[in-house]
């Protein structure tokens, strides 16, 4: 057996009994240590960090300690059997490339774990007011970043060679495009959602042609998540929100009210007049209009009726309180036909009614 790895290793000699349990000790002394020590010293300085107010330190510290274990058992593992075979491993020029390479895929991976933690957890990283729609975005680009580079630089060790690998995946990547090219206009449209950042997870948005109406629950490199307002789910196509314009609903501070009464022909101008104008100081009299724009006129002229149009803009963003208020500005103007003996007709059924 120790015949066929002095290729690998050609000063090896044959150990002990005694060698066999150092090494054994080596590794459970050391597993004990990391157990008992090094993971309670890790976890301590997390919390203390997170006591002085730095949260993101505090999670770096957490995430990193799996990659920092395993690099350390790894460490364990190479040392016990430098002492089995009687030569330092880590000099080995055969073994350097491999013990190296294992380094940097744990550094690596203590980064792409960090960069999961924040994923799962976005409202931990600290990024200010627009964390909500970029960090999710960019953790997801980074965490492939991470990947790449790791795979590049693993094979550089190797020196493995990346002009000829490059050139091969540049060529074969200009074909891909082709074939997948509505992949990548929903990607950049993500990219485009991200930098111009129309809207943050919790928004409530519509297109302009009200196909799509809901809230914001996630933002991904394809599509958008959005619940819609009967309590669906649709994912969008980040192509499809960019190339329309998007309404956010959750940045209104007001909402403007606007519908119409038909009026019978048959009432008389002077009624008419009145009754526009009392209507009008009725809006301007309520607590949650908006004074400055409120419209209430005779906007057009039809055989048998003409159409008063009613509009004003109410101080809210609730949609159930913006109802409330044009309720009773409906009941006001119910009130006040009733007064003024005011006829409405039916614009469709050229019948007495109300229409909005």
């Amino acid at each position: 057996m120790w015949e066929s790895i002095k290729w690998l290793i050609p000063s090896v000699t044959v150990p002990t009994l005694a060698d066999g349990f150092t090494a054994i000790g080596i590794i459970v002394v050391g597993l004990l240590i990391i157990r008992f020590v090094v993971r309670p010293l890790i976890f301590k300085l997390a919390d203390l960090l997170d006591k002085k107010n730095h949260p993101v330190m505090s999670d770096i510290t957490k995430n990193v300690y799996p990659s920092v274990r395993n690099a350390l058992i790894f460490s364990l593992i190479v040392v016990a059997a430098s002492l089995l075979v009687e030569v330092w491993l880590f000099d080995n020029a055969k073994l350097a490339v491999y013990i190296d390479s294992v380094y940097v895929f744990f550094a690596f991976k203590a980064l792409y774990d960090v960069l999961g933690f924040y994923l799962k957890n976005p409202n931990r990283f600290e990024t200010g007011k627009d964390q909500d729609i970029l960090t999710p975005f960019f953790l997801r680009i980074s965490k492939v970043a991470v990947m790449i580079i790791a795979m590049f630089t693993i094979a550089s060790l190797w020196n493995f060679n990346l002009n000829g690998f490059l050139t091969a995946i540049g060529l074969t990547g200009v074909a891909l495009a082709f074939g997948i090219r509505d992949t990548l206009a929903h990607i950049f449209g993500g990219m485009s959602v991200a930098l111009d950042k129309p809207f943050q997870i919790g928004d409530w948005v519509m297109t302009g042609d009200e196909k799509i109406d809901g809230t914001i629950e996630d933002i991904n490199l394809r599509s958008t998540l959005i619940q819609t307002s009967d309590q669906g789910t649709v994912y969008v196509p980040n192509s499809y929100l960019v190339n329309r314009p998007i309404y956010n609903l959750s940045k209104r501070t007001q909402r403007k009210v606007e519908h119409f009464l038909y009026v019978s022909n048959e009432n008389s101008e002077e009624m008419i007049v009145k009754f526009v104008e009392t209507l009008r100081e009725q809006i301007a009299l309520h607590p949650k209009t908006m004074k400055k724009v409120i419209h209430v006129a005779m906007d057009e002229l039809r055989p048998n009726s003409c159409r008063i149009l009613i509009r004003y803009f109410v101080d809210t963003n609730d949609t159930e309180l913006m109802l409330q208020v044009r309720q009773d500005i409906l009941f006001v103007a119910k009130h006040y036909c009733e007064e003024y003996d005011i006829k409405l007709v039916d614009p469709n059924l050229g019948q007495f009614g109300w229409s909005d």
